[in-house]
């Protein structure tokens, strides 16, 4: 389970990137998509014309009241097809910017990768965001195939950390406050970038806290153990893809991933604009 989840970690910033890459933002500005447009009609398109409210329920923590004045108009701007052409051509212009097609072992990533994409292309029941990407068809050019690649994964895995927080009890909101309890992100930089209001933020600490999940701003022990069960469990349910490749395919593409994900990361595509 931990060679799984390090393969996934070392290589999400070639999916990862396309929320950040100035190269998204300005196909998706000739579209007409201004603001967080972009951002959810891009990653919703392969539903078709997405509601707010899909989007609300499949992204999960997001604040509803951002998403429904984010979408308002889109699809009368553009249309799914026409999102989705633009992020690809901006994945695939921001990767080569990085150099990622000129790395070696590309060739063999690409084909770990995308064996454990398909591999979860076999287990997509309850998992609605996924299943719309899954039905895209995959692109012809290699370092496009990866991105679509890892994307599967991470909407596979996506999916599946939501059914472990519903089934906890626990809301969108709250992962949230929870999350940004660990200090592995700056709280501002979590409030901010799903748009919740203080009131609604402080008021849902409060409700942790009663709930005994939280001390104070910090994580309670018992916190501290349902997180790591939701962690855990949901790299449990991520299995299924990356049991196609064995601990040795795991670890072997964890090895090769780092340069990858590294080269994302120098080259500035995960800065926020």
């Amino acid at each position: 389970m931990k060679t799984a989840r390090a393969a996934w970690r070392r290589l999400e910033p070639v999916h990862g990137m396309i929320y950040f890459a100035p190269e998204a933002r300005r196909r998706y500005a000739d579209l007409g998509l201004s603001g967080r447009a972009g951002y959810f009609t891009s990653r919703s398109a392969a539903f078709g014309r997405a509601s707010a409210e899909l989007i609300i329920s499949t992204f999960y923590n997001f604040n509803p009241d951002l998403v429904r004045e984010a979408v308002d108009g889109a699809w009368d701007a553009t249309t799914p097809q026409q999102v989705l052409d633009a992020r690809y051509a901006a994945a695939g212009e921001a990767l080569r910017r990085a150099g990622i097609h000129e790395l070696p072992h590309l060739a063999e990533v690409l084909t770990l990768t995308r064996r454990a994409a398909e591999a979860a292309c076999e287990h997509a029941e309850g998992r609605p965001l996924f299943a719309a990407h899954a039905a895209l068809p995959w692109p012809q050019e290699p370092v496009l195939q990866l991105w679509h690649a890892q994307t599967l994964l991470r909407e596979f895995r996506g999916d599946g950390h939501v059914a472990c927080l519903v089934s906890e009890g626990v809301g969108g909101l709250e992962a949230l406050v929870l999350h940004a309890a660990t200090g592995e992100l700056p709280v501002d930089f979590l409030k901010a970038s799903r748009a919740w209001p203080e009131e609604k933020w402080a008021g849902t600490q409060e409700r942790l806290r009663e709930r005994g999940l939280l001390d104070g701003d910090s994580l309670s022990s018992e916190g501290t153990l349902l997180r790591r069960h939701i962690e855990d469990r949901t790299d449990r349910l991520a299995l299924p893809a990356y049991a196609a490749l064995g601990d040795a395919g795991c670890e072997r593409l964890a090895e090769l991933a780092s340069p990858f994900g590294r080269a994302v990361v120098d080259n500035g595509l995960l800065k926020p604009g």
